[in-house]
C-alpha cells in the first residue's frame, strides 16, 4: 500500500485568553507562524485555524482542477479558486457547516463545456473536498 504523510506542529503556550501560538509546517512554508487564540470572530493579523482549511481547499481543488483539465506545466492561462468556509454556533459550538468554492479562470482553448465538467469532476476528486464532511458547494466562471 502507498501511503504519504505531511507534518505540521504548533507550539501553544499558555491559556485560551493569552500566551503564544506558532505553527511550523514540514516544508518550512510555515515556520513559527502565529496564529489567533480565538476563533475567527475578529480580525486579527493572525491566522487562524478555520482561514487555513480555506487555503488548503483552495489549493488542493485547483490542483484537481487543472489535473481534470490536464493542463501542462507551460500552459497558459490561469485558475484563481476562493474557499469561503461558514461557521455556525451549533448546539453550543461553532461548526464549519459550509465551504464555498469560487472558480474563476482565463483558459485559451478550454470550451465552456469542458470547462463546466472539469470543474465538478474535480470538485468530486479533490483530496480536502473528500475530507471535509460540510457541504461544499461552488461556483466556476471561465473568462476569455
Amino acid at each position: 500500500m502507498n501511503v504519504m504523510m505531511r507534518k505540521a506542529a504548533v507550539h501553544w503556550k499558555g491559556g485560551i485568553g493569552g500566551g503564544t501560538r506558532a505553527m511550523t509546517t514540514e516544508s518550512g512554508v510555515l515556520k513559527r507562524a502565529r496564529f489567533s487564540p480565538a476563533l475567527p470572530l475578529a480580525k486579527t493579523s493572525h491566522t487562524d485555524p478555520v482561514e487555513l482549511i480555506a487555503a488548503a481547499h483552495a489549493s488542493s481543488y485547483s490542483l484537481a482542477l487543472s489535473n481534470e483539465l490536464r493542463l501542462k506545466p507551460s500552459a497558459a492561462g490561469e485558475i484563481i479558486t476562493t474557499a469561503t468556509v461558514t461557521l455556525e454556533y451549533l448546539a453550543a459550538l461553532w461548526t464549519i457547516v459550509d465551504v464555498h468554492l469560487d472558480v474563476a479562470a482565463r483558459l485559451p482553448g478550454i470550451t465552456q463545456n469542458r470547462f463546466i465538467d472539469a470543474t465538478v469532476r474535480a470538485k468530486t476528486k479533490c483530496l480536502v473536498s473528500r475530507l471535509l464532511r460540510a457541504t461544499i458547494s461552488m461556483t466556476a466562471r471561465l473568462g476569455k
